[in-house]
């Protein structure tokens, strides 16, 4: 796989470091039950308010399931089509929004099912798969498509598969693919004590 090492202000764990969301995908190389179930099963061990687990995921394999694939497939925007035509598998988060328990509204639905994904693409790195999310769909087209509840939330979807030479993307995603990460400096959004005053090393 393609390292693209995220350069922090102070050190942190190697595997948070080295996770980011690569483009270019084997189209050849299915993903194994097995490491389909560990992504799932990372996800399940995620924190969640009450423990309530309100994320839920349904998952499409072009290598089993070449139609439904294809059925979400079509729920993502044109510009994620390009890439993703590559990857074996496709998967979409949805959060439920009650508590299994009293089946009050859930306000942290949608911030737990965050997790549960964010636990899942650490798996994915952990065993060499790219594991990419993307807000770029149509969440009413695949509530339509899947019969999911009118009442939940699709979050993201997940492409997921082996690593690939970055020759497969189109130009403009290779050079986005090649190009150094960046993220926001810790003083502009950690504060400390007050809003707006940075946390201090």
């Amino acid at each position: 796989m393609q390292e693209n090492h995220a350069v922090t202000q102070v050190a942190i764990a190697d595997l948070i470091a080295r996770r980011w969301s690569p483009r270019a995908i084997d189209p050849d190389q299915p993903v194994s039950r097995e490491h389909l179930l560990a992504l799932l099963e990372a996800a399940r061990w995620a924190p969640s308010c009450f423990g309530d687990q309100p994320w839920r995921y349904l998952v499409w394999d072009r290598f089993r399931d070449p139609a439904g694939w294809q059925q979400a497939f079509e729920c993502l925007a044109e510009g994620n089509q390009a890439w993703v035509k590559n990857a074996p598998i496709l998967a979409l988060a949805v959060a439920a929004p009650n508590f299994g328990h009293n089946g009050q509204p859930n306000r942290w639905a949608q911030y737990d099912t965050g997790a549960a994904s964010e636990n899942l693409c650490l798996q994915a790195m952990a065993l060499g798969l790219v594991a990419h999310q993307m807000g770029g769909f149509d969440p009413e087209a695949a509530k339509t498509r899947f019969n999911i509840p009118a009442d939940h939330a699709g979050m993201a979807m997940i492409a997921i598969g082996h690593p690939g030479p970055v020759e497969l993307l189109p130009a403009a995603l290779a050079e986005k693919e090649l190009a150094p990460r960046r993220r926001k400096p810790l003083e502009q959004w950690a504060f400390e004590g007050h809003w707006g005053q940075s946390v201090q090393g």
